[in-house]
């Protein structure tokens, strides 16, 4: 009597090895990178398909993925002992100095706006460590670099006169109502001195 083991091996090679080739097309995690950054290639060098650019962004920004340094290392969010063996904290990281794939304004601003993330050699640091899983950690990085570059790539809007002058208005009875308590404040102390007359 054979046992199952043995008769899997009834089996012709090619036969098995096709079964799995179809399980492992059919199957993509919804936190893949194909769809965490959509029409991406698979060597995620950020360029499309049949395209010698790179990849555009929903704001706009050409980020290629091949430029980043991504690094995944022990993270100490929850999990249990999970989070003692497995690398699931994501760290990108990518020069600002050489990404030619920003503009200048928008390289100066971040430098001047995100000084804390900028390392001694010129890197932006991004991490996220909020999720169990290496993919979202990874997808979590790529929104804040996409939000970060949005964020500073927004001119700011110049206000009408209408607003100027409601904002002149507004400090000029700011400043009226700080001196008048302040007198307020001032009468309240003298009325308090003790008179030696």
């Amino acid at each position: 009597m054979l046992g199952r083991g043995a008769q899997l091996l009834r089996f012709p090679a090619a036969v098995l090895r096709s079964r799995a080739g179809l399980l492992q097309r059919e199957y993509r995690s919804a936190y893949s990178p194909e769809l965490l950054y959509p029409n991406s290639r698979a060597d995620y060098s950020g360029r499309e398909q049949g395209q010698d650019g790179p990849l555009q962004n929903s704001c706009g920004t050409d980020i290629p993925i091949g430029r980043l340094t991504v690094t995944y290392c022990r993270s100490s969010g929850p999990g249990g002992q999970n989070v003692n063996k497995v690398n699931t904290k994501a760290e990108v990281r990518f020069h600002v100095a050489t990404a030619d794939w920003l503009s200048e304004d928008v390289r100066s601003a971040l430098i001047t706006q995100h000084q804390n993330r900028i390392n001694r050699a010129g890197q932006l640091i991004v991490t996220s460590e909020v999720s169990r899983y290496q993919m979202r950690n990874l997808a979590d990085c790529l929104q804040k670099i996409r939000d970060m570059v949005a964020a500073v790539s927004q001119k700011p809007k110049q206000p009408s006169k209408e607003e100027a002058e409601l904002r002149r208005m507004r400090v000029e009875s700011m400043q009226r109502e700080r001196l008048r308590q302040k007198k307020i404040h001032s009468t309240i102390k003298q009325d308090r001195r003790v008179r030696l007359d």
